[in-house]
C-alpha cells in the first residue's frame, strides 16, 4: 500500500478537488431555503365537517395524532392554529360526528390529540386532518399508517397565507 505524503503538490491538488466538490460553499454567506407549502392530498376532505369542536380527546383515546404547523417560506412555527382530525376508529366511522375533533398548536407549532385506535377503512389505516381557519390556505391531509398496529401517526403542515 502506498503511503500518503503531504507536500506542496498534494496540498494544492487536494485544495483544488475540495473547491471543485463544493466546499467553497462554506466561504459564501448562508442563504435560507424557502419552504414550499403543503398541498392538499386526494381524499383528504372525505367526511370533513366544518367547525368540529376543539376537544381534549376524541373518544376513549389510546392512539396519538401528532404533527407540526409551519409557515411557508421561512418555516416559522405557527402557534394557535386549529387542526381538525377525524378517522375510522375502533369506536366509530369517520363520518360519525363523535369521530371528529380539533386541537390547537402550541408555541412551537406542535399539535397532539389522543383518539381511539385507527383501523383500516377501504383497506388502509389512515387519518384525516385539516387546517381550515382562514388565515392561511385550507389544506387537507390523509396520511396512511405503515401498520394497523401503530399507536401514532404524524402529519405536518406548511401553510401559505390566504
Amino acid at each position: 500500500m502506498a503511503g500518503f505524503f503531504l507536500n506542496r503538490r498534494t496540498l494544492l491538488a487536494g485544495g483544488a478537488a475540495a473547491l471543485a466538490s463544493g466546499v467553497s460553499g462554506l466561504l459564501s454567506p448562508a442563504r435560507a431555503n424557502t419552504l414550499a407549502p403543503t398541498r392538499s392530498m386526494r381524499g383528504g376532505s372525505n367526511n370533513y365537517r366544518p367547525d368540529a369542536p376543539i376537544v381534549e380527546r376524541i373518544g376513549g383515546g389510546g392512539f396519538w395524532m401528532t404533527g407540526t404547523v409551519r409557515q411557508a417560506g421561512d418555516g416559522k412555527p405557527l402557534a394557535g392554529q386549529r387542526i381538525q382530525i377525524w378517522a375510522h376508529t375502533t369506536e366509530g366511522y369517520e363520518s360519525d360526528w363523535a369521530s371528529h375533533g380539533a386541537t390547537l398548536t402550541d408555541a412551537n407549532g406542535v399539535f397532539r390529540l389522543e383518539m381511539p385506535q385507527i383501523v383500516p377503512a377501504f383497506g388502509q389505516p389512515h387519518g384525516h386532518l385539516a387546517y381550515d381557519s382562514g388565515e392561511f390556505e385550507t389544506v387537507f391531509l390523509r396520511p396512511v399508517m405503515n401498520s394497523a398496529r401503530d399507536k401514532s401517526l404524524e402529519a405536518h403542515f406548511v401553510l401559505k397565507p390566504a
